[in-house]
């Protein structure tokens, strides 16, 4: 499943089709809030079930808005810019994904360290991408 929802991020040309990116982008980042949320709830028991759903919408939702406002941020400096493989894109959307975290937990500090964070993490993944890196060595059989 993860497979198939990262192909249908990367099978979208960059700069083109900002809505489907944006889709595409949150659904892996709600897919990664949720199980998430799973681990939250099983590892630390809610008192209560609307405790536990609340956990779960807090983790799932975050998450989801995260990857959304990165896949259109993304996207749409790619058709600004006029340049659709450049990795500081991505740097940008995943600053724009950091500061939403820090929006979202009310602190300057988690949102300028997010920032950072995140936008290097994704702009190595897009350089890492484009230069052909593997990260897992393929087996030999």
């Amino acid at each position: 499943m993860a497979r198939t929802l990262l192909h249908r991020y990367w099978d979208i040309p960059e700069g083109t089709e900002c809505h489907r990116k944006a889709y595409a982008s949150t659904s892996i980042s709600g897919a990664v809030g949720l199980i998430t949320s799973a681990y939250s709830v099983a590892l630390n028991p809610p008192s209560s079930f609307l405790e536990g759903v609340a956990r779960t919408g807090r983790y799932t939702f975050t998450a989801a808005a995260i990857g959304a406002v990165f896949g259109i941020t993304s996207c749409v400096s790619a058709q600004v810019r006029e340049k659709p493989n450049d990795p500081l894109n991505y740097f940008i959307g995943g600053c724009a994904g950091g500061l939403t975290l820090g929006a979202r937990t009310h602190s300057y500090g988690i949102g300028a360290a997010a920032c950072a964070y995140m936008g290097m993490m994704a702009a190595l993944v897009k350089m890492g991408q484009l230069e052909g890196w593997k990260v897992f060595a393929e087996p030999k059989v």
